[in-house]
């Protein structure tokens, strides 16, 4: 099985699926070829009672969550689609067995004021400092992924527009207005790093603008993010978990809860579909009833 799964994570590659879905897929088809091997079976007679059987072992023996079984699922349903189409199988065996059911999650999103306190954290005027609060004004401003975040050369931003083009998922493009707070954020940080000539170049010419400032210049990774917000976390008094997609979360929720209208905030998020967008609907209705709740003398149970 191995030649045909580099050949689909080739393919995935070539069609810009991101990186964090690639490696995702490469440890799926992992597991997946080593289940093969244990029952000894080869793909061709792999069938939906098979895959039922894979599906039941990570639940029950390797004690996987039901969205951690519903992702390896779309792994081998896209994998045997592949595998069709090449002409390598007849049907695709995956396509018979339905997902788990997933509980419906509200996205986690901060209080304004609790943004604001995670996003004034970073003090001071060292390169690092200047860079963390670049970070957070912007992922809060924007609402970029961490993905698209990381990415971010420095010709995608227009200072005078105050405005980022973004390439999103599929390399699909769309511009995001910022704001002029993420804007002095940032020229503080750009110019510094400036000053001190710290500067990282890709292979193809790009400049990044988020760059290492410890480990040599290098552009940053979304780990480096993540791990970013996750010590910035340890400072507040709160416990509640925080992450890149927390803010991601904030910014929606705070526009839909101020006035902008659903299928901006789609745009702006760069959804493709309506309804992804419409579960800030719930977090905000969550919201108004809360406020109900404390504000008018009949809400009070009896």
């Amino acid at each position: 099985m191995e030649p045909l799964a580099e050949e689909f994570i080739e393919s995935l590659r070539i069609r810009s699926v991101s990186t964090h879905t690639v490696s995702n897929y490469e440890i799926d088809l992992k597991h997946f070829s080593e289940f093969l091997d244990k029952k000894e079976t080869p793909l061709e007679s792999v069938d939906h009672v098979f895959i039922r059987d894979f599906l039941n072992h990570l639940y029950t023996d390797r004690g996987l969550s039901k969205s951690s079984v519903a992702r390896k699922l779309a792994c081998l349903r896209t994998f045997f689609r592949f595998l069709v189409r090449a002409g390598r199988l007849k049907t695709n065996p995956a396509e018979l067995v339905s997902s788990p059911r997933l509980p419906k999650m509200l996205p986690s999103y901060l209080a304004e004021g609790e943004a604001a306190t995670i996003i004034e954290l970073p003090q001071g005027g060292s390169l690092q400092s200047l860079r963390d609060r670049a970070i957070l004004e912007l992922l809060y401003a924007s609402g970029l992924r961490v993905s698209e975040l990381v990415g971010l050369n420095e010709d995608h931003l227009d200072m005078d527009q105050e405005t980022v083009r973004v390439l999103g998922k599929g390399k699909k493009e769309r511009i995001v207005p910022f704001g002029s707070y993420a804007a002095r954020a940032l020229l503080e940080y750009l110019n510094e790093k400036q000053a001190q000539r710290v500067s990282a170049m890709d292979e193809d010419g790009a400049v990044p603008v988020f760059v290492s400032v410890r480990r040599g210049s290098r552009r940053l990774g979304s780990r480096d993010v993540q791990r970013l917000i996750a010590r910035l976390r340890l400072k507040l008094s709160a416990t509640r978990r925080v992450t890149p997609h927390t803010l991601r979360h904030s910014f929606a929720t705070h526009l839909l809860e101020r006035g902008a209208d659903l299928r901006s905030i789609q745009e702006l998020l760069g959804h493709e579909s309506l309804s992804t967008t419409q579960k800030y609907t719930h977090v905000s209705l969550q919201h108004l009833k809360s406020q109900y709740d404390k504000a008018h003398p009949k809400a009070k149970k009896i």
